[in-house]
């Protein structure tokens, strides 16, 4: 990360994430921008991506907070069906095989609400508003 350190933003209680199912959106700015983050459990972890494929800068999801295809083993993308692996985020699939979805950095750790998923922004990447509750 340039520049000066983020504070850890809170996106959700782990339990919200389960393998190869929905995934929690959050409000983002890239460089400048509006834009949506989103974060997902594959294997027993937590990855989070910017919401903007590979291919073409559409988002993935095909309905909002739906990121896996059917099997739940791949991320996919709505409009032009590449296939993501969700660990890596590079596609193995479709019309932008071999290109990335660009991640940003999460951890998982113990609050005394309970275990809960954060999100580490950078300069470039970093939540809308930090006045706004998230879910």
């Amino acid at each position: 990360m340039s520049g000066a350190a983020r504070e850890a933003v809170r996106v959700c209680a782990s339990e919200a994430l389960v393998d190869g199912g929905a995934g929690v959106r959050v409000d983002a700015a890239h460089c400048g921008h509006a834009a949506i983050v989103f974060f997902v459990r594959y294997d027993g972890n937590v990855y989070g991506y910017l919401n903007r494929c590979a291919h073409v800068p559409m988002e993935l999801d095909w309905v909002e907070g739906q990121f896996f295809e059917s099997s739940g083993l791949y991320l996919m993308c709505a409009t032009h069906g590449a296939i993501y692996a969700p660990d890596t985020g590079r596609c193995v699939g479709g019309p932008c095989r071999g290109g990335r979805l660009r991640p940003v950095a999460v951890q998982e750790r113990d609050t005394p609400e309970g275990r809960a998923v954060f999100w580490l922004p950078e300069d470039d990447l970093h939540p809308a508003t930090t006045s706004s509750p998230l879910p």
